[in-house]
């Protein structure tokens, strides 16, 4: 029996493919209203002809400048250095940390020298960290048990601030990854596949913030971004609060647009809330419509749209229409690209 043929109570929820019908005004944004830096990617290209594309895609775009976060010390970030050097003007190149031997004494001023080598042949941030509540794991190798307020970190992060490099960081996850995975979880399509609700040991979402407001006390002259809304999305007024309070504190907005687009009106009071601590990012794969897709939910007031995930992105695997933010110019400038100049020297 094909997916149309079903009785509705016995479609599958991965086969639902709903299309509005509403007959609304609905615009779509190929190119930003303004230049835009984005603040969040990852080396999302293999070869010479696809570094190329990625160029072209960004210019149609309006994208000046991207932001690869590497997570790479040592030779593989300098084989990302060189990849990237045709376009060295257009892309800005994170680090990660060299967290080798990091469970024994003395550790910290190798990681130290480290961050400043690849400081000095091009870095000019650090990241993306990543904690999921076991510790920092996305760095090569991994760092289990460590988050980042542990005072074995203490030497690095001050590092981070002497060389002017923002640490980008990964805490947690959206709510519904720690839910149970049945009937009552709304984001179960995309966040089964990245369940947390069947780990021990792990920190939930509060735990999460209580460790990066230590380290931000800490460190103020450390600047933070913590992406994603710090996977806030289904409480923004938690990472709203830390906002208010730390001044090295800022947010990318990357890969949560399917999140916070399903509750437009309290997201849009958001972010003009908060517009000088958001900066706009992507982190998806540089696929047809990936830019298009994240201007239109920013720049228009759409409502009842369906965005399913393109090619092999899955940040849109979600079975909820969207709605458009509709945010001012003002705040349009600041996200794009404003606030991104402020804590960054482009080069």
């Amino acid at each position: 029996m094909s997916v149309a043929e079903r009785k509705p109570d016995t479609l599958l929820l991965n086969d639902f493919r709903p299309r509005s019908i509403y007959n609304i005004p609905q615009n779509t944004i190929s190119k930003a209203r303004f230049p835009v830096i984005d603040v969040h990617s990852h080396i999302f290209a293999n070869s010479e002809k696809q570094l190329d594309e990625w160029i072209r895609k960004m210019d149609l775009a309006g994208v000046q400048q991207t932001v690869v976060l590497t997570m790479a010390h040592g030779r593989k970030f300098d084989d990302s250095v060189k990849f990237f050097s045709k376009y060295r003007d257009r892309f800005i190149l994170y680090c990660g940390l060299d967290f080798t031997r990091y469970d024994e004494p003395g550790f910290g001023p190798g990681a130290v020298k480290e961050l400043k080598r690849c400081h000095e042949i091009g870095a000019m941030g650090v990241g993306e960290l990543g904690d999921k509540g076991k510790g920092l794991f996305y760095d090569d190798p991994p760092a289990w048990g460590m988050h980042i307020d542990d005072s074995r970190m203490d030497m690095i992060i001050d590092a981070c601030a002497e060389f002017r490099m923002p640490i980008n960081i990964h805490v947690g996850e959206p709510q519904w990854f720690y839910e149970r995975m049945d009937n009552t979880n709304d984001g179960l399509m995309n966040a089964y596949n990245w369940r947390l609700d069947n780990q021990d040991g792990i920190l939930n979402l509060d735990q999460h913030l209580e460790h990066l407001g230590r380290a931000l006390s800490k460190h103020p002259e450390t600047i933070f971004i913590a992406c994603h809304f710090a996977n806030q999305v289904t409480d923004l007024e938690k990472l709203g609060r830390m906002l208010d309070q730390y001044p090295n504190l800022y947010s990318d907005i990357s890969a949560r647009y399917s999140e916070v687009a399903t509750i437009p009106r309290y997201t849009e009071a958001f972010i003009e809330r908060h517009r000088d601590k958001l900066l706009y990012g992507t982190d998806m794969e540089i696929a047809e419509h990936m830019y298009e897709t994240t201007f239109t939910i920013l720049e228009t007031g759409n409502e009842h749209f369906y965005v399913y995930h393109f090619d092999h992105i899955r940040e849109f695997n979600y079975h909820w229409p969207l709605y458009g933010l509709g945010l001012s110019d003002e705040t349009l400038r600041k996200l794009y690209f404003d606030n991104t100049t402020k804590i960054l020297t482009i080069r």
